[in-house]
């Protein structure tokens, strides 16, 4: 009996500081996913991938980068890096009812299998941001 295989592949996508870029990064990752058979987690990783480059555009000055990469059992990795160097807290306080923004990060804690960040030093400082969808 053969061992499986897991097809393995990666994408960067730079997005400019502008307020298209999450709908440029959601038309992205749905062409990705489609392309590769993972339709099945579009929904959770387009929401997540949506509130992460959102993040990133409303946080920082700077430009932020997609990366997309297809990880062991049909899991997919979503890393969002920016210049922003604050990592902000998934466990703060939520959002009053009312309001009309602060629920990324609670999103991010609910919906995403795992999620992660880490802060970069060198030629691309700033964070990195990831979510696991399976």
């Amino acid at each position: 009996m053969g061992a499986t295989v897991t097809p393995s592949w990666a994408y960067t996508l730079h997005l400019a500081h502008d307020p298209r870029a999450a709908g440029i990064a959601r038309t992205t990752l749905r062409a990705v996913l489609h392309r590769h058979g993972m339709t099945a987690l579009a929904d959770t990783a387009e929401l997540l991938t949506s509130e992460l480059v959102s993040n990133a555009y409303r946080h920082t000055r700077g430009p932020c980068a997609l990366r997309l990469r297809a990880m062991a059992a049909g899991r997919l990795g979503v890393g969002v890096w920016d210049t922003g160097p604050d990592i902000p807290s998934p466990f703060g306080p939520e959002p009053a009812g009312d309001a009309e923004d602060g629920r990324g990060l609670v999103l991010v804690r609910l919906c995403a299998d795992r999620y992660g960040s880490y802060r970069l030093n060198g030629a691309h400082a700033g964070k990195l941001l990831w979510v696991e969808c399976v």
